[in-house]
């Protein structure tokens, strides 16, 4: 009658899945922090190059979508082993490749590297929101994974048409409607990784990355459009 509460089986059983969610949840932010130095890398071998700019158009999406697609497969494949950090970092190289021509336009403004810090700025705060969200939320939000994931199937199709149809009320739209969606991916991402409904940290990196990428992307979009002064 005198035995530790701590060393029933039920107790023991649900301090071991918070050990293990703890230690999911921290090598997620580790590799998280890590994924930001190939992504600088990448866009700072873009923009010195100019390689996304030269492509053209059509090329630079056939790439982006075949790269992107062949890389979230590969790290599938190898997120049990060690081999699945090596790929995710080469994966968020390419991202930061892609996000080049972007960036090259933003920084033909007058006022380019503070936008950009306005971006990253806002892209942070938004991520630390949705994670001080996440530990206070309660409820079961796994409901949201299915209108979420066909909210970015939509707003990917309509992202590739408009690379054609070239509208930049079009583009304006989808901008705010992607820092929503994504804002929200963040929480659901977060919170199932806090809740145990994720436990390997490299698919919970992969899954909070592209959170973190497209409202950055979003972001620097706007800002460009309404805060850009030229010279």
């Amino acid at each position: 009658m005198n035995q530790s509460l701590h060393t029933l089986p039920g107790h023991a059983g649900s301090g071991a899945l918070a050990a293990q969610r703890n230690r999911v949840l921290r090598n997620t932010y580790w590799l998280l922090a890590l994924s930001m130095v190939p992504t600088v890398l990448g866009a700072w071998v873009g923009v010195t190059t100019g390689v996304m700019t030269s492509l053209g158009t059509g090329l630079s999406l056939a790439v982006f979508l075949g790269g992107a697609f062949g890389f979230m497969f590969a790290i599938e494949k190898t997120k049990d082993s060690a081999t699945g950090v090596a790929v995710l970092l080469g994966f968020t190289f390419f991202m930061g490749l892609m996000l080049s021509r972007l960036l090259a336009a933003v920084l033909g403004l007058s006022n380019g590297s503070s936008l950009i810090m306005m971006a990253f700025g806002g892209t942070a705060g938004v991520f630390l929101a949705m994670a001080s969200l996440a530990t206070v939320i309660k409820r079961d939000l796994s409901g949201m994974g299915k209108f979420l994931f066909v909210g970015a199937i939509v707003l990917l199709v309509a992202g590739i048409l408009n690379v054609f149809v070239q509208s930049s009320a079009l583009m304006l739209t989808l901008s705010g409607i992607a820092i929503g969606l994504f804002s929200a991916f963040m929480l659901y991402d977060l919170k199932r990784v806090m809740d145990g409904g994720e436990t390997n940290y490299i698919s919970a990196t992969l899954a909070i990355y592209l959170d973190l990428y497209n409202v950055f992307q979003s972001l620097l979009a706007l800002l460009g459009i309404f805060g850009g002064e030229r010279d």
